[in-house]
């Protein structure tokens, strides 16, 4: 009969986590992992298997927990509120990057950069989330549609795209270096340019609030 593992598994990916985080995958050993960790080489091989093992579990990991952020906010509801949803999402992504001082980014974009052209396991996991996302946003701007707050014949999935490249986008260029106001102020925008239906005032969409003007 196997003995029962004497650590907390979810203690040693936070602490892998951590690691692979700042020193990036080519840039961790295992001994590091060990040292964070407080277990023994043996032990981390046995629980999780080689490097790219643990680091696929981490990184699977972290696309979860992306999504779920994202089906938190944007989980349905109202057409009413869809909209304000939007925003809310959109302006929490730029408020996480501002709130990133030590410029570590996205380990989803740290691993996809890294990783994707070689690892066809990172490639396929950020492939999904990235799909899982884009459907979200994509739903909520048809709710949004269907209420008036944006123009019904613009297209969801464009739009989705746009979406969902400017909150990845600022993240890199906050981890670049942009100040707090800057990533604030792209989210505004992002926001203000979602087109209107013919005749109805332009909405006025910056920091999580929706109103029409």
């Amino acid at each position: 009969m196997p003995r029962p593992r004497a650590f907390d598994e979810r203690h040693v990916l936070e602490r892998a986590r951590e690691q692979f985080w700042a020193t990036g995958y080519a840039g961790t050993r295992m001994d590091d992992i060990a040292r964070v960790t407080g277990l023994g080489k043996g032990s981390l091989y046995g629980a999780f298997g080689d490097k790219g093992k643990l680091f696929h579990r981490v990184f699977g990991d972290w696309c979860t927990a992306v999504v779920e952020v994202a089906v938190e906010r944007l989980a349905g509801g109202p057409d009413a509120e869809a909209l304000a949803r939007l925003s809310g999402y959109v302006h929490l992504m730029a408020e996480n990057a501002a709130a990133d001082t030590e410029h570590r980014g996205c380990l989803l974009a740290k691993g996809v950069a890294e990783l994707a052209q070689q690892d066809a396991t990172v490639a396929e996991r950020s492939a999904e989330t990235m799909t899982a996302l884009l459907t979200l946003l994509r739903t909520e701007i048809a709710a949004a549609q269907r209420h008036g707050d944006i123009d019904g014949s613009a297209d969801p999935e464009r739009l989705a795209a746009l979406l969902l490249t400017v909150v990845r986008g600022i993240e890199a260029v906050g981890k670049a270096g942009l100040t707090p106001e800057t990533l604030r102020n792209i989210a505004d925008t992002a926001m203000a340019v979602l087109p209107v239906p013919e005749g109805r005032g332009r909405l006025a969409t910056g920091r999580g609030t929706t109103r029409e003007t």
